[in-house]
């Protein structure tokens, strides 16, 4: 699976969520760095507009949002897998739960003044990353530091309640809640260590995430962005799957839609709608560089119009 090329930064939360996964899979990958902020020219000339990290790509085919490339990666190689049969809602929904709500609190609890500092000692590099990050909000405020404290606090002790009888938070293993819910804690605790005392109240949670930590990342090799873009150039996308179509808008397949995020990162990606499914949209573009793509996002989460409508 060396044609798995993950763009992301290394102190990416949700790129630490997906490299697990690969790991726990054992998968070669090639790795690709990003920029942490806008702009993203070589990401975007693949993706025609949406910037949030990671991205994956085989070949000419793009995917964005982790819940999907997660889907991607477990129709690849299903064991171990990812959705444990008896309780895949539930995984899923916690998992979603992980990626919202929980890393909302980690991250505004992280992102106070001392925490900050200490990842952006630089006072302009800090004041850079906060205007993306306002700009990737919508300017929507943080919640406050104090609630999230408190917040934070309560979520580590109820991740701790699930991990009282047993080593991972829904069983003996991993699986995607635990992924998702892994990752911000993973970004208080080696990335902003001088805030990762919060963690010290639920010695359950440190253990597993000492278990998390020792799957690995896989075997990754170095791929530059020029190179990714020639991949994609050199290659067709894959064919459409026979699917059904489900259509929730009104809009025909072939139609020229925007697809966007609906709460964070809103950059918009255009294209021609070649497939609607239960769980995925997919779009083909034309790059002057990386040539035709299809790019594919999960429905949850995103918004679908026509191109002629926003």
């Amino acid at each position: 699976m060396s044609d798995l090329i993950l763009h992301h930064y290394p102190t990416s939360p949700f790129a630490e969520k997906i490299r697990l996964i690969l790991g726990a899979k054992k998968l070669n990958w090639q790795s690709v760095h990003i920029p942490m902020v806008m702009p993203k020219l070589d990401l975007v000339a693949l993706t025609g507009g949406y910037r949030r990290t990671p991205v994956l790509q085989i070949g000419a085919d793009v995917y964005c949002d982790t819940s999907l490339i997660c889907d991607v990666i477990e129709n690849l190689v299903p064991e171990p897998a990812l959705y444990p049969s008896s309780h895949k809602g539930l995984a899923r929904v916690l998992a979603q739960w992980a990626d919202t709500t929980l890393f909302q609190a980690a991250m505004a609890y992280n992102f106070q003044p001392k925490g900050a500092l200490s990842i952006f000692p630089d006072p302009d590099q800090l004041k850079i990353f906060a205007q993306d990050r306002a700009a990737m909000r919508n300017n929507a405020p943080r919640m406050p530091a104090a609630d999230a404290t408190a917040a934070y606090k309560s979520y580590l002790r109820r991740i701790a309640n699930m991990l009282d009888a047993q080593a991972y938070l829904m069983g003996d293993a991993p699986c995607i809640a635990d992924f998702a819910v892994y990752h911000p804690l993973w970004f208080t605790r080696t990335r902003m260590p001088v805030m990762a005392d919060i963690l010290n109240a639920t010695p359950q949670v440190l253990s597993w995430m000492d278990r998390m930590a020792a799957i690995g990342h896989g075997n990754s090799t170095k791929c530059s962005p020029e190179e990714a873009i020639a991949v994609a150039s050199a290659t067709q996308p894959a064919l459409i799957s026979n699917e059904i179509f489900q259509d929730e808008h009104e809009i025909t397949l072939g139609s020229e839609v925007v697809i966007a995020a609906e709460s964070f990162g809103l950059e918009p990606t255009a294209g021609i709608l070649l497939s609607a499914t239960r769980t995925r949209y997919t779009i083909a573009r034309i790059d002057a560089r990386a040539g035709k793509v299809h790019v594919h996002f999960p429905r949850v989460g995103f918004v679908l119009k026509k191109a002629d409508a926003v």
